[in-house]
């Protein structure tokens, strides 16, 4: 165990499996939900399960063998809804091409570590405009999973309204939501999984979750393997999806790193040592999730669970990686719970639902800090935040950021403020809505 070096950090094979499962616990919630995402987008909910789990496996062990932190990535929350519901839904672009599009952004994010400039586009965007990214993608993931439940439908009155809550279906979707509440405010580790779980048992006896064992052989990946079109996404209309992947994913990293580093106290005059290597497992792991069927791979921020309880090296990854790895055989356990359930021509998805609220409360908190009284700020932020959600596009949204925060420096005298790469930004999301509607 000297390669992890325990006895420099401070722990012990017995504190580092602890944590490891800890953090498993904690974001295994992705095992059910992404397949239940990327399948609207027309994939396959086996392969995408099966490449959920393979794509996690390998940038957390990268994370824990070249980096030696304890922080766990999988498939992003974000940038999966930005991968089905915008790109392939909102934009028409088939599922294939939209893997190219994941595999060039990943590549960009690895060309850029490499050339080690990541910091510079760091800092070129305002801190604003990042808290509301996060805080609008949060609100448009409460709004599908509120959609999913059935207690939000359509309205050809009112575009939205309040969906029928005695229908057993809602009513599961609010015992589930109910006992997140309560294993949350209790503190409980692993509390969205749990829920999850807890949900997918009362929905047994209901008949809406129809189970039909534990354990089988893993799903064939072979539908999603190796299905990316990289020439198919290498197009002008294609660049903002691109980048707003590769930002989002930029982001997503950055301050998960930082967040779960300064919480483990590994900052060093408040830089994480070791972040390039730490990056290019972010990188890697995109680049390989598209390859085998997923959407973009990152750092996540329920490695903190980990780290609370004495994660301190990679060797806690081992562990979590372990754990995703048995996930595998319980196939019929995840179809079960991330499955849906049919009323017509219509799909709910009472059990998971819940978890998708519940993530998008813990995104919103990001908001906390922004200048509202400074309106070169605030209007930029306010409809980024609205836009994301009220589009039901993360890109459209990030659009009236990008755009709107230039030219309001520029028409208070402030144009010193904005950065050379937030121009560019503003031409590319500019030229996106110009030249490409």
């Amino acid at each position: 165990m000297d390669f992890f070096r325990l006895k420099d950090n401070g722990t012990t094979l017995k504190t580092e499996a602890i944590a490891g499962i800890t953090t498993f616990m904690t974001m295994s919630y992705i095992i059910f939900v992404q397949p239940a995402i990327l399948s609207h987008a027309g994939m396959n909910f086996g392969a995408v399960m099966m490449a959920t789990i393979i794509s996690s496996i390998i940038a957390i062990l990268i994370m824990g063998l070249y980096a030696n932190y304890p922080i766990a990535l999988a498939p992003a929350m974000g940038e999966n809804f930005l991968f089905a519901f915008t790109i392939v839904l909102g934009m028409g672009v088939a599922w294939d091409k939209a893997l190219g599009i994941v595999f060039i952004s990943g590549i960009l994010f690895i060309i850029l570590t490499l050339l080690k400039v990541r910091e510079s586009v760091i800092n070129s965007v305002p801190e604003g405009l990042k808290k509301a990214i996060a805080a609008g993608i949060g609100i448009f993931i409460t709004f599908i999973g509120l959609q999913w439940s059935g207690l939000i439908v359509k309205s050809p009155a009112t575009g939205v309204a309040l969906g029928d809550v005695s229908t057993n279906f809602v009513i599961l979707f609010l015992i589930g939501l109910i006992v997140m509440f309560f294993l949350i405010a209790k503190k409980i580790k692993g509390a969205i999984l749990l829920g999850i779980i807890a949900t997918a048992i009362i929905g047994i006896p209901m008949g809406i979750v129809r189970f039909q064992g534990f354990v089988s052989a893993p799903p064939s990946i072979s539908p999603t393997f190796f299905k990316l079109d990289i020439l198919g996404a290498l197009r002008w209309e294609y660049i903002t999806p691109i980048v707003v992947l590769f930002l989002l994913d930029f982001f997503d990293t950055v301050g998960t790193l930082i967040g779960v580093g300064s919480h483990a106290g590994f900052l060093r005059d408040g830089k994480l040592p070791r972040a390039g290597k730490a990056l290019m497992a972010d990188a890697i792991g995109t680049v390989a999730g598209s390859l085998l069927g997923t959407s973009t791979v990152s750092s996540y921020i329920e490695s903190a669970a980990g780290v609370s309880e004495g994660g301190k090296t990679g060797l806690s990854n081992m562990f979590t990686a372990l754990c995703f790895l048995l996930a595998i055989f319980f196939y019929p356990v995840v179809k079960a719970i991330g499955g849906g359930f049919s009323v017509g021509e219509v799909v709910y998805y009472p059990v998971i639902a819940p978890a998708l609220v519940i993530v998008g409360c813990l995104m919103i908190k990001s908001i906390a800090g922004i200048k509202w009284d400074d309106p070169t700020e605030s209007i930029p932020v306010f409809l980024t935040l609205i836009g994301i959600p009220l589009t039901y596009s993360i890109s459209d949204g990030m659009a009236f950021g990008f755009i709107s925060y230039p030219l309001m420096k520029l028409f208070a005298g402030r144009i010193k403020e904005v950065s050379p790469v937030m121009w560019v930004l503003f031409a590319i999301f500019v030229f996106r809505f110009i030249a490409l509607p």
